[in-house]
């Protein structure tokens, strides 16, 4: 096949740029879940980023942390509908200037700025302890945020005697409509998606908030059949922190993001020779043959279910567990059936007469 995430279904909790990451996704092959997790909502009020922008002309910063591309550049733009973009520029010239990442540093730069260090981890706690070595005692740090104050890199940094001037430029705020982040909860905790996509802390964050007394479930599915893959190592942090291994690129990039998912995804796949057919285990879709051939959720979950132990007969009671609530025996007799239409090739699951069904594996 040349789709290479042809069968995979793949969760976007992106909300700027989700339609560009679901396209990539696409254009592979895979089936795209759009869940914004949250949105990014200018400040309804300048009032804090007028203040936090005076007192950086008032106070020149000898340091400047650019956390964002998007969020520099909606300062810089804010300063120039005030009149005071050039002498922001100015007082921003003579910091030391710390970017945590590329699109931070391609703003800068484009401001006219010259960045003189970023974090290869691009974490918080690697930019403050190379502001603890560098030596901040008395000078003053202009920190733009990203959406959420970052009050742990502000003690640190106030803790080595610095002052810091927090600049506010967005806050996140939850989706206007969060069914589609609900349903992706149930999703991942129901293991029917197979990779779940993220471009930002607070988004990982906020998927565990809205999957409340699930959150175990979520993380749980998380750490084990459901890739978590993040775009870079500040946005992995959450998720490491609470023990789930994450896929991401050693570049921050949307296109990056999806070469990780190429590869990893399909390294995941189980492939069993039954009854002389070559068939491997998709999310939503087994490959016979080398042909897709896509599956409903409940065949699909009865074959999972025979693919883990192939040759074992499984019960129709053993089977009808992995089926969704309220499901009869009748049901799994119904989900064998298509099971092997959708196959389109009947003898691959075997009835063993009062016993159960099993894969007549090679």
């Amino acid at each position: 096949m040349r789709e290479e995430l042809a069968g995979f279904t793949i969760g976007v909790t992106a909300d700027r740029r989700r339609d560009e990451l679901a396209a990539l996704l696409q254009r592979r092959g895979a089936r795209v879940v759009l869940a914004p997790a949250l949105r990014i909502v200018p400040l309804a009020d300048d009032t804090e980023l007028r203040e936090a922008t005076r007192a950086c002309l008032d106070r020149s910063p000898d340091v400047l942390i650019a956390n964002t591309g998007i969020g520099m550049r909606g300062w810089l733009e804010a300063a120039e509908g005030w009149g005071l973009a050039e002498p922001l520029r100015s007082v921003l010239s003579g910091a030391y200037v710390v970017t945590r990442g590329p699109k931070a540093r391609a703003v800068t730069r484009a401001a006219g700025l010259s960045d003189q260090w970023s974090p290869s981890s691009e974490s918080c706690a690697e930019v403050v302890e190379h502001l603890r070595q560098r030596g901040v005692a008395g000078q003053v740090v202009a920190m733009q945020l990203h959406g959420e104050r970052q009050p742990e890199c502000t003690s640190a940094l106030e803790a080595a005697g610095a002052t810091v001037i927090e600049v506010p430029v967005y806050r996140w705020a939850p989706p206007i409509d969060p069914a589609p982040l609900h349903r992706l909860v149930d999703l991942v905790a129901g293991r029917l998606v197979d990779a779940v996509t993220f471009t930002s802390a607070p988004a990982a964050e906020a998927l565990l908030r809205a999957a409340g007394d699930r959150t175990e479930t979520v993380l749980e599915a998380l750490r084990g059949d459901v890739l978590a893959s993040c775009v870079g190592p500040v946005t992995a942090e959450p998720l490491v922190r609470r023990g789930v291994p994450v896929s991401a690129p050693s570049r921050a990039r949307l296109g990056a993001l999806v070469r990780t998912i190429v590869d990893e995804l399909p390294r995941r796949t189980v492939t069993i020779k039954v009854t002389g057919h070559l068939l491997t285990l998709r999310g939503h879709a087994a490959v016979v043959d080398g042909e897709l051939r896509p599956l409903a959720p409940a065949p699909m979950a009865v074959l999972r279910a025979l693919a883990q132990t192939p040759g074992r007969v499984l019960s129709r009671t053993a089977l009808l567990r992995t089926l969704p609530r309220g499901a009869d025996e009748h049901a799994v007799e119904m989900a064998v059936a298509r099971l092997r239409a959708g196959l389109k090739a009947p003898r691959v699951v075997q009835t063993v007469v009062k016993r159960g069904y099993r894969l007549r594996v090679d």
